[in-house]
């Protein structure tokens, strides 16, 4: 069985008081550098020999590129606008991979002019417009997964079965491309097993590829790796033991073997922090608490309730009861938590404050510009010595 951290996560001292600093304005992140080197250094040990390229879409902040652009990442980038912010910091095109499978034939043509030179596709019309506008570059394959213990899953609109990529791939060979294959294990993977399964299927493709003279150079292990929410999840050094064990049958068959960290890397180097509009009950024995982030703030995973943070809260330690938790917008769909029966002191009034925890990743990047007039949340580094709002 793999061991599960069920170990939460402690706040470095300056993170703790940055979020507890009632004089600053909400919504706004506060995410800590130095826990986001932590997590790179804890993921290149857990997994040696595999080059972390990280997802930008996950936070694409400044001061994260560079931190990890100092620290020997590469990245990877899903538009024209990521390959800028990269290409702004210094970062090398060859250290960057177009990730995603959608892509414009003019956008693949400035990033291939660009120098970048690794592609993702999963259908043959992408494949002909990297054929046509990235000729002899890196075109890997992506693989549909059964996203099993995800909480995220993200099969349904990417990647394709092992039998359509052996047939894409011949085609992308027969064009002079380098070839490669990846997948992704599904979004906050809470199941290791999820990498053993993964890995058997693109097992199986770069095999039946070797049996028709096709060596394939790169395997891209895609994301999904965990942060810690509410739910136990297995140790960064579990899930590497996991996928460690299921690439030696690969050593020496592949050139090169890559993997996207993004809410690994980030998350849990946040904390999000709102403040109470207004708590009022609605019902008998139902307490509303709205806030002045939502769904179109920042918090646009907890639709459906799929991602759950972890709550404090500046009246902790008072009497607690089940609340429904809804942003501050005009629109019906922004409710953040109504069938996860969260507790929460029962105190909580306007100007209070309500922290979500591991929240490094996929907020601040998924706020609206602006929908009702609500601003985006700001963004406060600490760590580093860097501290000031931006």
């Amino acid at each position: 069985m793999p061991e599960l951290d069920t170990a939460v996560p402690t706040l470095s001292a300056e993170l703790a008081a940055a979020i507890g600093d009632h004089a600053e304005p909400t919504p706004r992140l506060v995410l800590d550098l130095d826990l986001v080197a932590e997590q790179y250094r804890a993921f290149v040990e857990a997994l040696p020999g595999v080059e972390v390229f990280y997802a930008v879409k996950a936070n694409p902040h400044e001061a994260v590129l560079g931190l990890l652009h100092e620290l020997g990442s590469s990245f990877d980038v899903a538009s024209v606008g990521e390959i800028e912010l990269c290409e702004a910091l210094g970062v090398p095109a060859e250290r960057m991979s177009f990730g995603n499978t959608i892509k414009k034939s003019a956008d693949i043509d400035r990033a291939f002019r660009s120098g970048v030179r690794m592609f993702a596709f999963d259908s043959m019309e992408e494949l002909d417009k990297l054929a046509t506008h990235a000729p002899g570059a890196v075109a890997f394959c992506r693989l549909t997964t059964d996203s099993v213990g995800s909480d995220w899953p993200l099969s349904k609109k990417f990647g394709t079965d092992p039998h359509t990529a052996i047939r894409l791939l011949t085609a992308a060979a027969e064009r002079g491309m380098a070839t490669g294959i990846s997948f992704h294990v599904g979004s906050q993977q809470r199941d290791s097993g999820g990498w053993a399964r993964a890995l058997t299927k693109a097992t199986w493709v770069i095999e039946e590829l070797e049996r028709r003279g096709i060596r394939l150079g790169l395997l891209n292990l895609g994301g999904g790796f965990p942060a810690y929410y509410v739910d136990p999840i297995p140790r960064i050094h579990s899930i590497g033991d996991v996928v460690r064990e299921h690439l030696a049958p690969l050593a020496g068959r592949v050139d090169r073997i890559i993997a996207e960290p993004g809410r690994y890397m980030v998350a849990d180097a946040g904390v999000f922090v709102t403040s109470v509009i207004t708590a009022t009950e609605r019902e008998i024995g139902t307490r509303w608490l709205y806030v002045d982030a939502g769904v179109y703030g920042g918090l646009a995973e907890t639709l459906g309730e799929a991602i759950r943070y972890r709550l404090t809260s500046s009246r902790d330690g008072d009497p607690t009861g089940t609340v429904v938790l809804a942003g501050p917008s005009c629109d019906s769909t922004d409710v953040l938590y109504e069938k996860s029966a969260y507790q929460l002191p029962v105190t909580l009034a306007e100007g209070d404050r309500l922290h979500l925890h591991a929240a490094g990743a996929y907020t601040t990047s998924y706020a609206s510009t602006g929908f009702n007039g609500f601003a985006p949340p700001t963004i406060q580094i600490v760590g580093r010595g860097v501290a000031a709002p931006v």
